[in-house]
C-alpha cells in the first residue's frame, strides 16, 4: 500500500478527492487512493506526448531490452504482486500467483515481438513501382482495465503499446487500482522513461476517459470490460476515429459430448468455471452435457466443487476467496434464486454465508432452464449451470444463440467431430479438451458483441501500430 497517489510524468501526485479501496475478504479499508480529474488527465497526456517523442525513435532492440528487464524484475517479485492482488481483488493465493506469472509473461513476450514489426518490399505487377510497407507507432494510447485481473489486464496492454513505441495513460478499475500503481516503480527500475506510462485512478471514469478520447493526440483506445461500457467508448472513439481494441463480455458455452474423457472434462470445466472464482469473461457460463453422461458429470463436478475450501485468500490452504464486492455477490445470488424458481436443482452451495466478506460458495445447478437469467447473462461467480442435450446440431445452435462470441469449450475424444464443431462455433477462441485458452503468445479476443481486435500474439502489438505504404521507383 506504499503508492496510493496518481502517477504522472514519473512523479506521485496527490489530489484533494480520494476514494477507499476495500479488502473483499474483510470489508475493511485497505487504502485511500487519489482520484484523478480532467486537469490530471491533461497533465498525463502532456507527459506521455513528450516521452513518446524519444521512445518511438529508439531502436526496437532498445525497447525490447527494457521490456525484458521488466519481466525479470516482476518475475523476481511474484509473491509481492500476488499478495497485493489477493488483498484488493479477493482471489485465492494460488490463483493470484497464476495471474502474477501470467502478467509478467506479457513483458517477455512483447520484448520478443518488439523486434518483429516486419514490413514488406515488393514489386507492383501492373505499375512496376516498388511497394514499401512498414508499421509505425499509432500514437498515444488510453488503456482502461477491469477489476478482475488487476495485474494481467494492465500488462497485456502496456507491454504491446511500449513494444510498438507508444506512450500510455492507464485508468485502472476503482475496485483494484493498487496493483497497477505498485507496478510503476518496477517499470522505472527497468528503464521505462519518465512520463511514458501514467496511471490515473479515478471515481470519475466516464468523464475522464471521454475527455481523453477527444484529445487529438490520442490515437488508440484499449478497453477490457462489459459490452455496455464498450459500446459507449466506441461512440466516443468515433468522434476522433480512434483505433479501438475492445475485449468485452462473454457467455461461454462448455459442451461435453458423450465420448468425452470424463477426467479431462471435469478438470477442464473446473478450470474454465472456477479460475478467478468465475469472475472472468472467459468463464464457462452455460454447461451443456450429453444426456448419456449427464448424471456422472454432474455427480463428479459436484464432488469437485464441494471439496473446495472457502475463505480469506491470504490463507494458502484456501481454494476460493470472496467475490470482489457486494454487488457482484448479490447478483450471483439473484441468478441462483431465479434459476431455482424456474426449476433448477441445487446440487451444492447456493446460499451466501453470514458474516463479513463478499463470499459465495461454489455452486452446481442442474436442470437449468433455457429462460433462466444465468443462461442469457454472465454469471461472474462460482456457479456452474448445467443443461443437457442429445443432438449435435441442437447444441451448436444453442451455443451460438447469444450476442456474445468470446470463447467456447468443447470436450470430445472424436477429434474430427470436435474440430468440425469448433469451426461452427461463432467464437473468437475455443478450448478443445482444455479449460484454459489465455496465453500471451496467442491472439486473445472475440467476435460479435464480445469485442474488436486482439490482445497477445503478434496481433497484440499491431493494435498499437499504423501501417504505412510508400510507393517508389528505383
Amino acid at each position: 500500500m506504499e503508492h496510493t497517489d496518481l502517477y504522472i510524468d514519473g512523479e506521485w501526485r496527490q489530489t484533494a478527492e480520494r476514494f477507499d479501496v476495500l479488502n473483499p475478504a474483510t470489508e475493511e479499508v485497505l487504502a485511500s487512493v487519489a482520484s484523478a480529474d480532467i486537469a490530471d488527465a491533461d497533465a498525463a497526456l502532456d507527459a506521455a506526448e513528450r516521452a513518446m517523442a524519444d521512445w518511438a525513435s529508439r531502436t526496437p532492440r532498445a525497447r525490447s531490452e527494457i521490456l525484458r528487464k521488466a519481466w525479470e524484475l516482476m518475475t523476481a517479485r511474484l509473491d509481492h504482486f500476488a499478495h497485493l492482488i489477493t488483498l484488493e481483488n479477493g482471489k485465492a493465493r494460488a490463483d493470484a500467483m497464476g495471474e502474477a506469472t501470467y502478467a509478467a509473461e506479457f513483458f517477455r513476450w512483447f520484448a520478443e515481438e518488439a523486434v518483429r514489426a516486419d514490413g514488406l518490399i515488393t514489386h507492383a505487377p501492373a505499375s512496376g513501382a516498388r511497394i514499401v510497407v512498414q508499421h509505425k507507432p499509432a500514437g498515444l494510447a488510453v488503456l482502461v482495465t477491469p477489476w478482475n485481473y488487476p495485474a494481467a489486464m494492465g500488462t497485456r496492454k502496456i507491454a504491446p503499446a511500449l513494444a510498438a513505441g507508444c506512450g500510455v495513460i492507464i485508468k485502472p478499475a476503482s475496485e483494484t487500482p493498487l496493483t497497477m500503481l505498485a507496478l510503476m516503480p518496477l517499470l522505472e527500475e527497468a528503464g521505462v522513461p519518465k512520463g511514458l506510462v501514467n496511471v490515473l485512478p479515478s471515481r470519475r471514469t466516464g468523464a475522464l476517459v471521454d475527455h481523453m478520447l477527444h484529445d487529438p493526440r490520442v490515437r488508440v483506445i484499449s478497453f477490457t470490460g462489459s459490452t455496455g461500457v464498450g459500446r459507449k467508448l466506441l461512440h466516443s472513439a468515433a468522434d476522433q476515429v480512434l483505433k479501438p481494441a475492445m475485449e468485452l463480455g462473454g457467455n461461454a458455452p462448455c459442451i461435453i459430448f458423450d465420448d468425452a474423457d470424463m477426467d479431462k472434462a471435469i478438470e477442464g470445466t473446473m478450470l474454465a468455471k472456477m479460475r478467478n472464482l468465475g469472475e472472468a469473461c472467459t468463464a464457462a457460463n452455460r454447461i451443456y452435457v450429453h444426456e448419456a453422461v449427464a448424471d456422472e458429470f454432474t455427480r463428479r463436478l459436484t464432488e469437485a466443487m464441494s471439496a473446495l475450501k472457502v475463505g480469506d485468500g491470504t490463507d494458502p490452504s484456501v481454494d476460493v476467496g470472496p467475490l470482489v464486492n457486494a454487488d457482484t455477490r448479490d447478483k450471483v445470488a439473484e441468478f441462483v434464486a431465479d434459476a431455482v424458481a424456474k426449476g433448477a436443482k441445487v446440487e451444492c452451495g447456493g446460499e451466501a454465508p453470514e458474516g463479513k466478506g463478499f463470499y459465495y460458495p461454489p455452486t452446481v445447478l442442474s436442470n437449468v432452464s433455457e429462460d433462466a437469467e444465468c443462461v442469457r447473462d454472465e454469471i461472474f461467480g462460482p456457479v456452474a449451470a448445467i443443461q443437457t442435450f442429445t443432438d449435435q446440431e441442437d447444441v451448436i445452435a444453442r451455443a451460438n444463440d447469444t450476442e456474445y462470441g468470446l470463447v467456447a469449450y468443447v470436450f470430445s475424444e472424436d477429434f474430427k467431430r470436435a474440430l468440425q464443431v469448433c469451426e461452427r462455433l461463432e467464437y473468437g477462441m475455443v478450448g478443445l479438451n482444455r479449460g484454459l485458452v489465455s496465453d500471451p503468445a496467442a491472439p486473445f479476443g472475440g467476435v460479435k458483441q464480445s469485442g474488436l481486435g486482439r490482445e497477445g500474439g503478434h496481433e497484440g502489438m499491431l493494435e498499437f501500430m499504423e501501417t504505412q505504404y510508400i510507393s517508389a521507383e528505383w
